[in-house]
């Protein structure tokens, strides 16, 4: 059973992932900053820290389902009906995810699923990386709702009349 101290530098790990997840997210304008990261991440890893060691593994899936709300809380339909805050609701579960890889005793896990949520918020805005960017492609491809046979941004293989 692992001590306390063990335990806290868990809880600690956690907290410095989620702010760092938290301070991205609050820099580029999101819904939910670095308090509230780190305090997800941080209940995660407690919870889960407590729950591994005394064999109580489905307190985990108690931490997905309270994230699941303060998720759906975040998301709301904007103005021209647009859905806004998925990103920051898909990054509150992240963040609690490295909450609980930190809690259950994975530290180079953690940090590595830090580093690839971190590169998935900025991917759009480093410089090489931004190629990976979806969003620029957007007119370049036919969009699932256009029918069949129609090419954005090109003349589609029907000829002059279509």
């Amino acid at each position: 059973m692992p001590s306390d101290w063990d335990l806290l530098l868990r809880v600690a790990l956690a907290f410095a992932l989620t702010f760092a997840i938290g301070f991205e997210r609050e820099i580029r304008g999101g819904q939910a900053g670095d308090r509230t990261y780190s305090l997800v991440g941080m209940a995660a890893a407690a919870i889960s820290a407590i729950a591994v060691s005394n064999g109580g593994a489905n307190a985990i899936a108690g931490v997905v389902t309270g994230v699941g709300f303060i998720g759906g809380a975040l998301v709301f339909r904007g103005e021209e009906g647009v859905l806004r805050g998925i990103t920051s609701a898909s990054a509150v579960l992240a963040t609690a995810a490295v909450g609980v890889v930190a809690g259950a005793g994975y530290p180079i896990l953690a940090v590595g699923v830090t580093g690839g949520v971190l590169l998935s918020l900025e991917v759009r805005y480093l410089p090489v990386l931004r190629y990976f960017d979806a969003r620029r492609y957007v007119g370049s491809v036919r969009s699932d709702a256009e029918p069949p046979g129609k090419l954005r941004g090109r003349r589609s293989q029907g000829g002059p009349s279509d």
